[in-house]
């Protein structure tokens, strides 16, 4: 097996489950033009937050300036958006919720709000309708403390904290609802466009599927039923399907060893690919078939297009970039071109602006920061 993930690309995808000094958040960065000097190669590389190839791509900024910074989800009005972030120098000892607006925030400089209880580890925040409160995923009535990393004996794999549950909470971070509370895997909840579904990814019916249920979590549902990790769902823009991914072990070894990992509270997560299906779970249709990792998918404002990271490209198991795929797996395009990493993308509700992690301009180190960009279509 290639050995997918090396450098910064290895922390990001831990804290998926899963996404330089001082600047202006407002501008283009002066820092395009820096210089530094490569770990792994010992070669002096150019920083770059934007790359000439990116033709969809415009106007972009730098949003983060430090640490890992993933999963950046916008409001339904397009001003907010919540992501999680493990900086130290905010204060927190792993992933954590945040929330900033979208023109005016300084996150270059100073900490934004955290809407999480800085106790335990959360994963995967959504707005509710309204843009008064928020969905996510936390360990913390489990134990206060950052859960246990697992040990790279067995590869590199993710940990599958049976801890998690989904709570609501509002936007001075007070836990108002909690919608799962279920001995085991609840998390990775995300947020239908009509505002009337959640889908979350689950272990109890003794393998990791998609759930769907009730904004209140009422009529908690399962979706799908293959063998393997279903996870990182997002719905259509019409509500209608979803769209995932997934590692679907094929041969009875791969199966065994699928199975054995789950037992253990661990994934692997190398070989993913992006799968579509209705709401109801049917109609389920593999999209790509590239191999290696393929994943963070987004719908298109279109509906007619998937956005996702992938490596499939790669020898070396980065860099991971950005690409489009029509629905039946045709037509596929390369949108980002940066040299590591980047991954978690999310078109604003009104289809003018991406959000998006990468490694690009973070002057050699393995800091993750946030980018938002204008969208060309």
């Amino acid at each position: 097996m290639k050995n997918l993930f090396k450098f910064s690309t290895l922390s990001l995808f831990a804290m998926l489950i899963s996404c330089n000094g001082p600047g202006n958040p407002n501008a283009e960065t002066t820092a395009t033009d820096s210089t530094y000097e490569d770990g792994a190669s010992g070669e002096t590389k150019k920083s770059e937050i934007h790359y000439d190839s990116e033709k969809h791509l415009t106007n972009i900024r730098q949003l983060t300036n430090g640490g890992d910074n993933a999963e950046a989800y916008f409001s339904f009005d397009n001003s907010m958006a919540v992501f999680q972030s493990n900086y130290s120098e905010w204060g927190v000892e792993c992933d954590q919720m945040f929330y900033f607006n979208i023109e005016d925030n300084n996150m270059m400089n100073e900490r934004p709000k955290m809407l999480s209880t800085g106790k335990g580890r959360t994963t995967c925040a959504y707005f509710l309708p309204g843009d008064t409160s928020i969905v996510y995923a936390s360990t913390h009535l489990g134990g206060e403390n950052c859960p246990e990393e697992p040990s790279r004996e067995q590869g590199y794999v993710w940990p599958i904290y049976n801890t998690y549950d989904i709570f609501v909470a509002n936007l001075k971070g007070e836990i108002t609802d909690t919608l799962t509370n279920h001995p085991g895997y609840d998390a990775e909840a995300t947020v239908s466009p009509d505002g009337k579904k959640i889908v979350f990814t689950s272990d109890r019916s003794g393998d990791l599927e998609l759930w769907t249920m009730n904004i209140d979590g009422s009529d908690q549902k399962q979706v799908t039923t293959g063998l393997g990790y279903d996870g990182g769902a997002f719905f259509s823009p019409d509500s209608k399907k979803l769209v995932f991914r997934s590692s679907r072990p094929q041969t009875a070894e791969e199966k065994q060893k699928y199975k054995d990992l789950l037992a253990q509270g661990l994934v692997m997560p190398s070989d993913m690919e992006i799968y579509v299906c209705n709401v109801d779970g049917s109609d389920l249709q593999k999209v790509t078939d590239l191999g290696n990792a393929n994943w963070a998918p987004f719908f298109h404002p279109s509906g007619e297009k998937i956005l996702f990271s992938s490596n499939h490209a790669s020898e070396k198991g980065y860099p991971f970039n950005l690409y489009l795929i029509n629905l039946d797996g045709t037509g596929l395009e390369q949108v980002s071109f940066d040299g590591v990493f980047d991954a978690f993308p999310m078109f604003s509700p009104d289809g003018k602006k991406l959000i998006f992690s990468s490694n690009r301009n973070n002057g050699g180190t393995r800091n993750t920061n946030l980018f938002i960009a204008d969208w060309i279509d």
